[in-house]
């Protein structure tokens, strides 16, 4: 019976294809490829310590983004507009101060040799009252490709992430380490 009641909802709806809510949907296809996201290697991740060094003991917080995606919209000859999701992994350690810690990240559009066209900064919060590694997802919004004809693709473009860094922390990622505070789990 509850089957029926499912199958004859979705009949209804169906039928509804001219409503105000279904018309009002933009269902063209794109005129080409959206820019490629990712997290840049180096600044993928973030061991924030006490300062006492780079052991397990001395970690106070940690950060990793675990997926980018990118979607966006052509429109004519008009710059791209693009919106990111960008999930993150975050931890507290052994070190930590606080349930909550602020990481500050960037979102950088760049043409494909890596030339930086803008580079915009924000923050991600983690808050841990309820674990010691939480996921989180943020979005940005309103990022613009600048495109100087309806012939540019935006596969002509990247969209970079990362965390800010200082010397020593991103000297920690490229010599190759890191801490997963969920990494016994």
């Amino acid at each position: 019976m509850r089957n029926i009641a499912v199958l004859t909802a979705a009949m209804i709806l169906a039928s509804c294809g001219g409503n105000s809510i279904v018309g009002s949907l933009d269902t063209r296809q794109n005129a080409g490829p959206c820019p490629v996201g990712g997290a840049i290697y180096d600044a993928s991740r973030i061991v924030v310590t006490d300062g006492g060094g780079t052991n397990f003991t001395n970690i106070a917080y940690t950060g990793e983004v675990t997926g980018v995606r990118v979607f966006c919209r052509y429109l004519d000859d008009q710059p791209l507009d693009a919106e990111l999701e960008i999930d993150f992994a975050l931890g507290k350690g052994p070190q930590a101060t606080s349930n909550q810690h602020t990481y500050p990240y960037f979102v950088a559009v760049t043409r494909r040799n890596g030339k930086v066209l803008a580079k915009q900064y924000f923050s991600v919060e983690g808050d841990f009252s309820s674990g010691p590694v939480v996921g989180k997802r943020e979005v940005v919004q309103d990022i613009v490709i600048p495109r100087a004809d309806d012939t540019i693709s935006g596969a002509n473009f990247e969209i970079i992430v990362g965390f800010e860094l200082t010397e020593d922390e991103l000297k920690f990622n490229r010599e190759g380490r890191r801490f997963r505070l969920d990494a016994g789990n």
